[in-house]
């Protein structure tokens, strides 16, 4: 390995953790963390690489999902129940539009600093003047004000009573930060202290950066004023290594506990591999190509209901996902329990393809551009299986690669000019109404493909604000079958959520981010 994917290899990192053949941790039970590339940022509302695997780690919600057990035995989180966190407790009045949560005691910063309402209001503040991802929660949630009424109870006003909201505070959007800490790191031109946030933590959770070092990775180290029970591994090496050959290689060999985003390739392998552990979840969040209404010839209807006849899903579950994930037949996923239900019943039927394209004037076949880049590790195969089975009804894709940072300027909020593509958007909130607002809402954050149907926005609405669980169910089903009608997805796989550890590491448990929680994790053995 090159120096730079040897950073603290050698007696560097001997000297904080040692680990044998079996992955036994000694001293400072630190855990190393193996990632694609080393955290750009720390920051909630300015998604960098390896921001969302640090802050979730770093932040936490006033409130958080029970755990329970499923049919196996395994802990799962309860989508369905909120409970007590970083606030004990708290009432409901004026039917259900405002809430008053009760800041538990002993919340503490890294810095020593108590959580007090006024770092609630203040942390909600930031993310409404800032408009990004916190703002999308602000918006979502139908919260109109956020006032601290003491220093230890902070008053919500919504718009409308809804069942997102107390499952946001669950979330790290916004983060709940240190307000003391941000104000005295802030500048005339910088008043809530991002450039300061870009490279440091103010959080309440169990963890905060020590060190970044640009390139190579991070070291994250317990916050021991946190309130809550002192994690296993009190000591985080964030390691950039950028091949997923070398991952599994560092894996394997014990010189990391965990290797983060492996494909496919280098999965079926490990899970055969005695010297690894390989553990996985049904994903919340489908392997999507996206078809922009606002562009010739995804403006009709007909052709996209032809692309998704033309499309070979059974090949791609196979070839691109190599059965290890789930066929899907819905924007819901399956997790979401009641609410599902299979609505995306297009089938590859490449007779009926060629009859929508005749009907819609493309008798003689069609020309389309299918471009992607590699937000994730799917993308181009799955564009090479789609480009090989629309061709057989007369569709000729040509595929255009382009860079990671181009496509995600290009499905921005206000820019949306990507015909044709591939994109994931997992649901951070486990509520239908979330995951519909978030991936095909006109204003949601993931509606990268500018849908835009006003009865499916007024269902969307009405579905956020409906309390009875039946009449949701209902909306939820209507909003499914409306929006497969409309066939501005191709849906294949729902992508499993894969853990690749070392033998000795347990405690898992999978959260509505998709990526891992460290407190919880162990070594034993």
């Amino acid at each position: 390995m090159n120096k730079r994917n040897n950073w603290l290899g050698s007696a560097a990192l001997a000297a904080v953790v040692a680990l044998s053949a079996g992955g036994a941790v000694a001293q400072e039970k630190t855990f190393v963390f193996g990632a694609v590339g080393a955290p750009a940022g720390f920051d909630t509302d300015a998604w960098l690489t390896g921001t969302l695997e640090t802050t979730v780690n770093v932040y936490e919600g006033l409130t958080k999902h029970a755990v329970i057990k499923d049919a196996t035995g395994r802990e799962v989180i309860d989508a369905s129940k909120i409970e007590p966190h970083m606030a004990e407790s708290w009432t409901v009045s004026d039917g259900g539009k405002v809430v008053t949560y009760k800041i538990r005691p002993g919340v503490k910063s890294p810095f020593g600093n108590e959580l007090s309402a006024h770092d609630v209001a203040h942390s909600w503040a930031m993310a409404k003047d800032r408009k990004k991802v916190g703002n999308f929660m602000v918006r979502v949630g139908r919260v109109e004000s956020v006032e601290a009424i003491s220093d230890t109870e902070v008053k919500f006003t919504l718009g409308t009573a809804n069942n997102i909201f107390p499952r946001i505070l669950s979330t790290v959007f916004p983060a709940l930060v240190d307000s003391k800490v941000i104000k005295e790191n802030a500048t005339a031109d910088d008043q809530w202290a991002t450039k300061w946030m870009a490279k440091n933590t103010a959080g309440y959770g169990p963890y905060h950066v020590e060190s970044v070092r640009p390139g190579e990775g991070a070291v994250l180290v317990y916050n021991k004023n946190y309130f809550g029970e002192k994690p296993y591994f009190t000591r985080v090496i964030f390691r950039e290594v950028p091949s997923a050959a070398s991952r599994a290689a560092l894996v394997k060999s014990g010189d990391i506990h965990w290797a983060d985003q492996m494909p496919i390739q280098q999965l079926l392998d490990l899970i055969k591999d005695p010297k690894v552990k390989v553990d996985s979840v049904p994903g919340t969040g489908a392997a999507t190509l996206r078809m922009n209404p606002n562009f010739k010839p995804f403006d009709d209807v007909r052709v996209r209901r032809a692309i998704n006849h033309a499309f070979d899903y059974a090949a791609v579950h196979e070839a691109v996902f190599r059965g290890l994930g789930e066929q899907s037949d819905s924007i819901l996923a399956p997790a979401f329990g009641a609410y599902y239900t299979p609505a995306q019943t297009y089938n590859t039927d490449i007779g009926k393809a060629k009859a929508l394209l005749s009907e819609a004037g493309y008798a003689n076949g069609l020309e389309i551009q299918l471009e992607y880049s590699d937000n994730w590790w799917w993308e181009e195969p799955l564009a090479i299986q789609t480009k090989d089975a629309l061709g057989k009804a007369g569709i000729n894709v040509a595929l255009k690669r382009i860079p990671k940072t181009e496509m995600n300027t290009r499905r921005a909020i206000g820019k949306r000019d990507v015909p044709f593509f591939p994109h994931l958007a997992n649901a951070f909130v486990l509520d239908p109404g979330y995951a519909f607002y978030l991936s095909a809402h006109s204003e949601g954050s993931s509606d990268v493909n500018d849908y835009n149907n006003p009865k499916f926005d007024a269902l969307v609405d009405a579905l956020i604000g409906e309390t009875d669980t039946a009449k949701a169910i209902e909306l939820a089903k209507e909003a499914q079958k409306l929006h497969a009608d409309d066939a501005t997805f191709v849906i294949s796989d729902f992508p499993k959520t894969y853990a690749v550890t070392a033998p000795c590491i347990t405690g898992w448990l999978w959260y509505q981010h998709d990526r891992v929680v460290w407190k919880h994790l162990r070594c034993e053995g």
